[in-house]
């Protein structure tokens, strides 16, 4: 059974598409595409339609990720039903999901991506909108360590 993972920030132009597309680079590359997918998604509508904020993009081509999905706004009445690992990158994201979810099976597919971290240091992905490029570089180095140790979890 193919397990779907989706991955949740506030405006999805950052943070959440950036772990679609590391996590996109894991399956590959361990040849998982037919039985791991992901998607991301946003708690806000601010940027529906909006392409990856071009910094978070800039920075993640440098280390080989493309950013090419288009912001959306998390879909309650659907993504709970589709989706096995709905994933927060903050706490705010985390109770924002929590108060979303109609069933409490919902509640159960809620995780903080920095819960998959094997390297220790950061309860959350920060967001880096407001900042400068250390922030869009701390947020990739975190982003790799969680989606390998999701990876991992999902694999067994």
């Amino acid at each position: 059974m193919k397990q779907r993972v989706l991955f949740v920030c506030l405006g999805n132009i950052c943070r959440s598409p950036s772990a679609e597309a590391v996590f996109n680079g894991l399956i590959k590359k361990e040849g998982l595409q037919e039985t791991v997918e992901c998607d991301s998604a946003g708690t806000s509508g601010y940027h529906v339609g909006d392409q990856a904020d071009q910094r978070m993009q800039s920075h993640a081509q440098k280390r080989g990720y493309n950013l090419t999905s288009i912001s959306r706004q998390v879909d309650p009445d659907i993504d709970f039903d589709k989706f096995d690992w709905i994933i927060g990158m903050d706490d705010n994201n985390v109770y924002d999901l929590q108060d979303m979810a109609q069933k409490t099976n919902d509640l159960h597919k809620i995780h903080k991506m920095t819960d998959f971290c094997s390297r220790a240091g950061h309860n959350s992905v920060p967001d880096p909108y407001y900042g400068g490029s250390d922030g869009f570089e701390l947020v990739l180095d975190i982003l790799e360590d969680a989606c390998e140790g999701l990876l991992n979890e999902i694999k067994g």
